[in-house]
């Protein structure tokens, strides 16, 4: 018995996407509410496999969506709040028209609906492990959002909530130390915190000055923007109250419109909060009962004679000694941390441990920084901070909230400038005397002069310095000099790629060193030859007298003085075959290594019959690195060939997939050749530039 057949589009692919306009109709809102629910649930458009069957056999721009998704939209509560507001806007609508404002007024107080997103953060996020994971995009929206001015689009409530969210996280990234690297591009400042074994990763733009376009849907963007902080309002409250602190934190809006920012915060502790409690963990770990034990055992018995000179007792101090755990036997611990060394040249380079969080986070701890007015103080106090420097300041027109507003302060041990290279004049100070006559503290007479015993660095400096965990020469990064790269933390090089880091003979291949030397000298050459073309053309030119077509015709003289000049030369010249001397032949270079062997041996038979002493030149620099180079080609040559008679017992399909593989490395070796070849050049004039 046959099935029954079915009608064609209710079944299949076509069944499982719905376009937007049936999906609003469905759903029965408007548009941008459609798109404004869509944004708070996480339903994003799809593109089927075979569109043209799902729309079937049209072929116009048409949005899908699951109809899954849609369905699960219909038992959504805003949907009950989309329609209330939809009424209530309608009567605001006939009371202005009507002239009433103020029933206008009163209807929009009283029933505009008031949507919350609570329910949609604990649907989106079962745990705050899943918050967490989402937090980069919130974080660098509501940074973006935070240093936008205020317009029509956007108002100014929405910016100062965006602003007291942010300071709020980085107060907790501050007191939890949980920063671990920073970086600065061109579209801003990258931040990497680990929350709870987490990492976070956002971006905050520079603070210039912002213009927004009319391009940019501002709806769109502002939906997002009530969703995230929404969520990062969830996601601080449990985080203060993880340190056992109170949420929301004590907000100074007299210090916050003075440029206090992160200082017209105050952190609190709450009364109640179990002591001991740091990030939902205990403080110190429980004690083990049978070391408790062993200790208290030992405590209870007399003090260890050491010099043995003393009155305690032999069996006593042997007992006491027998008491001891054998792992105290063990070489007492030292600060530095152990490095791994590769057994062979060519072995893995194993990861290098690191240092520890808490030495990490007491970095800049016991320093006092001082900000000049050019440096971005926002970023440089959140990260000084975040890596336990508790005294920063700056100037007083800065903003308030400084640990010091006093250049001249003695207790500065570290400024941050970014101007140009200071004086070296001795340093000069305006010492003035108060009413008792004493002399007051002397005050800086900047760029003239700098502080005795303090040390000054560029900002570069304190980025450097947290993503390598630990404190880097501050004379690398002196006013006026020639800064490091500043790298991606995130981006390490791997084997055979550039890395600006290593020194430029580490990296470089046997025979490249002598490949780019020779490079050098024949472009060098090259530059002067034709530099001297031209000098020559140039001469030829002015001393050139035009006659006919501009052909040069000399005196009668001048023609037997080059006939003389001629015959003399021809008179003096030399055989070809007497013009050969040792290695410096350039056609000695062409024959073969067999050849040069039987020309050198017929050369010390004839020195040794006529009974002189034959002279060897010494090989020149260039043909020292030609040999060089010939055998290192002779190598790669030879591991080549090797390499092509191995690809020859492979299958086609892994000969193909070899094949990909050798153009990415093949292409990676020629941009890191390339990278190489630059540098060699840099430093090749930069060293001739200090031997002038």
């Amino acid at each position: 018995m046959a099935g029954r057949s079915q009608k064609k589009g209710t079944s299949g692919a076509v069944r499982n996407y719905i376009t937007r306009t049936r999906a609003v109709k469905k759903l029965q809102i408007s548009l941008p509410d459609f798109r404004r629910l869509c944004i708070f649930k996480g339903i994003y458009p799809r593109e089927p496999r075979n569109k043209k069957k799902v729309s079937k056999g049209s072929t116009a721009a048409t949005t899908f969506y699951y109809t899954k998704d849609i369905q699960y939209l219909l038992h959504e509560p805003l949907l009950a709040k989309f329609r209330e507001h939809k009424a209530v806007a309608k009567k605001i609508g006939r009371a202005l028209g009507r002239g009433e404002s103020g029933d206008a007024a009163r209807l929009e107080k009283t029933l505009m609906p008031t949507i919350r997103l609570d329910h949609i953060i604990k649907e989106r996020y079962p745990t705050f492990v899943d918050a967490l994971r989402d937090l980069d995009d919130a974080l660098s929206m509501l940074f973006l959002f935070a240093h936008l001015p205020s317009s029509q689009h956007m108002p100014a409530k929405t910016i100062a909530l965006c602003q007291r969210l942010t300071r709020e996280f980085e107060h907790y990234v501050i007191t939890s130390h949980a920063l671990r690297k920073s970086f600065l591009s061109i579209k801003g400042i990258y931040y990497q915190a680990t929350v709870q074994g987490q990492d976070i990763l956002w971006l905050v733009p520079y603070r210039f000055v912002q213009r927004t376009g009319g391009d940019i849907d501002f709806r769109i963007m502002g939906t997002f923007v009530e969703f995230y902080t929404t969520l990062l309002g969830f996601v601080n409250y449990r985080l203060y109250t993880s340190l056992g602190l109170v949420y929301p934190p004590k907000f100074n809006a007299q210090s916050d419109a003075q440029g206090g920012e992160l200082a017209a915060f105050q952190l609190q502790a709450k009364a109640n909060a179990t002591d001991g409690e740091t990030n939902g963990h205990r403080e110190h770990p429980p004690i083990n009962p049978d070391a408790q034990a062993i200790a208290d055992r030992v405590g209870a018995m007399p003090d260890v004679d050491v010099d043995g000179d003393g009155d305690g007792d032999g069996e006593k101090d042997a007992t006491a000694v027998a008491a001891i755990p054998a792992e105290d036997d063990q070489d007492e611990p030292t600060d530095e941390i152990d490095k791994f060394e590769p057994t062979a040249p060519d072995a893995d380079v194993l990861p290098q441990p690191q240092a520890s969080s808490a030495e990490v986070a007491s970095l800049f701890a016991p320093f006092t920084m001082y900000l000049s007015r050019e440096t971005p103080r926002a970023s440089l106090e959140f990260i000084l901070k975040a890596f336990g420097c508790k005294r920063v300041g700056w100037d007083g027109i800065l903003g308030d909230g400084a640990f010091t507003t006093n250049e001249s302060d003695p207790a500065i041990t570290h400024q941050i400038i970014d101007r140009p290279a200071l004086s070296n004049r001795a340093p000069a100070q305006d010492v003035a005397e108060t009413e008792s006559g004493d002399a007051a503290a002397p005050t800086v007479q900047w760029p003239y002069s700098t502080m005795p015993g303090r040390t000054y660095v560029q900002p570069q400096w304190v980025w450097d310095c947290i993503n390598q965990s630990k404190l880097l020469p501050p004379h690398l990064y002196a006013p006026g000099a020639e800064l490091p790269p500043h790298l991606s933390p995130w981006v390490k090089p791997s084997k055979g790629e550039y890395d600006p880091n290593l020194p430029l003979e580490a990296q470089q291949p046997d025979g490249e060193a002598e490949a780019f030397e020779d490079d050098g000298d024949e472009e060098d050459a090259a530059f002067h030859a034709d530099r001297g073309e031209d000098m020559h053309a140039i001469v030829d030119r002015e001393g050139s007298v035009e006659v006919g077509e501009g052909m040069h015709v000399a005196d009668d003289d001048e023609d037997e003085e080059d006939e003389d000049v001629d015959d003399s030369d021809d008179a003096n010249a030399v055989p070809a075959a007497e013009e050969f001397d040792g290695f410096d032949s350039d056609a000695e270079s062409d024959v073969s290594e067999g050849e040069a062997a039987r020309r050198q041996h017929q050369r010390e038979l004839e020195a040794e019959a006529t009974g002189k002493k034959l002279e060897i030149a010494k090989p020149t620099k260039k043909e020292q690195n030609a040999a060089i180079r010939k055998k290192f080609d002779k190598k790669r040559r030879e591991e080549e060939e090797e390499r092509e008679r191995q690809k020859m017992m492979l299958s086609n399909k892994k000969r193909k997939l070899l094949k990909r593989i050798e153009y990415g490395e093949n292409k990676r070796d020629t941009e890191s050749e390339q990278l190489r070849r630059k540098r060699a050049r840099l430093e090749k004039a930069r060293a001739a530039a200090e031997a002038v």
